[in-house]
């Protein structure tokens, strides 16, 4: 088994809490980055919303790409999760908030 197997199979309500960390570290991290890039588009975005865009931005991610998670399945599934998808929705609103046009 190897480092990664391993380590994703700690989960809580069936996933792995293992690729949570990483999301939010790897957005934690990449956050000062992807403000500055945001500004050369036009948008100012804060880097605490960055972290509250973590989620929405990794369903669509995944969406997008075709590769399916357990996550995206159940934020999918019309006939349940609903806890699920009032925690990503509601990650959303503030991860919307605060952001600005900013003039070049």
């Amino acid at each position: 088994m190897d480092a990664i197997t391993y380590l994703r199979q700690f989960r809580l309500t069936g996933y792995a809490v293992f690729d949570f960390a990483a999301a939010f570290l790897g957005v934690f991290l990449l956050s000062p980055f992807l403000s500055k890039l945001s500004r050369k588009i036009g948008l100012e975005i804060p880097k605490r919303n960055w972290l509250y865009l973590t989620l929405p931005l990794g369903v669509g991610a995944h969406l997008i790409s075709g590769k399916i998670t357990p996550l995206t399945k159940d934020f999918l599934d019309p006939h349940g999760h609903y806890i699920l998808k009032i925690v990503i929705i509601g990650s959303l609103v503030p991860g919307l908030m605060n952001i600005k046009r900013v003039n070049k």
